[in-house]
């Protein structure tokens, strides 16, 4: 049976997060990966399930996020993106689909994701707080020190244990992870953005990180004191999990694809 992979862009404004949830008391939750499957099985008009490659958190949005499934059709895939759109709410869009391997894995096969997360900042001394990207971006009334944002964001590359940028119960069975790249850039007067990218994230991760970032951008945290609260392991000593809003999930890679 051929399996299907989707590239996969939303507005997570509205959404419970990507992942499923279905309260046995209650109404089953707005999620991605919920509306997708009901999508996807009204065009290939049987059960499927559809996993996705990161289980992005309420309010995050994605414009590279990848699902897969296998059907007993065999679609054309040129129209498969057509089809699904049509049948989903405006705010999701399958954007590509591919034939791929039987043994497909969207999380097992992953080798790097990238994020970004855009930030208005300075929104209480000359800023605006953001209207019409409002959705898509998130604000502080602090001024903020991009530079030293810069010097600490570089120090999150490599290998680290990231307990410290998690929640406390997490449910992974090891906080290890390696960062490729960790970047603040300047956007316009009062906006930047971060991006990252990696072998893999923990939950809240990005945005813990972004938190513990604007607290050196305020002078709260020093630069050089990321090293020694990702030693520690300790979350009380990083940030708070800021808002999501400004976070996208970019891309997936598998190998060296996107």
């Amino acid at each position: 049976m051929p399996r299907y992979k989707l590239k996969v862009a939303y507005d997570g404004t509205d959404f419970h997060g990507w992942q499923k949830q279905e309260p046995p008391d209650r109404e089953p939750l707005r999620t991605v990966q919920g509306v997708l499957e009901q999508a996807v099985r009204a065009v290939v008009r049987e059960p499927v399930i559809v996993t996705g490659a990161s289980r992005t958190d309420t309010g995050v949005h994605a414009r590279g996020q990848v699902a897969a499934f296998t059907s007993g059709r065999l679609i054309p895939v040129e129209r498969l993106p057509r089809a699904l759109t049509g049948r989903l709410p405006p705010d999701v869009q399958v954007r590509r689909a591919d034939v791929v391997a039987d043994d497909f894995d969207p999380i097992a096969d992953c080798t790097s994701k990238g994020y970004r997360y855009r930030l208005a900042h300075s929104c209480a001394a000359g800023g605006h707080v953001p209207l019409f990207d409002r959705r898509t971006t998130s604000w502080t009334a602090y001024a903020l020190d991009v530079e030293a944002m810069r010097d600490a964001a570089a120090r999150f590359v490599g290998e680290h244990d990231f307990a410290a940028f998690t929640r406390v119960h997490h449910g992974r069975e090891h906080t290890v992870r390696t960062i490729h790249q960790c970047a603040i850039e300047p956007l316009a007067t009062y906006r930047l953005r971060l991006d990252i990218s990696g072998s893999g994230f923990l939950h809240n991760m990005v945005r813990i990180i972004m938190g513990t970032l604007i607290e050196v951008g305020r002078g709260r945290i020093s630069p050089d004191e990321i090293d020694r609260i990702i030693a520690s392991k300790d979350r009380t000593r990083a940030g708070a999990t800021f808002t999501p809003e400004g976070l996208s999930l970019m891309w997936v890679r598998y190998g060296n694809s996107v």
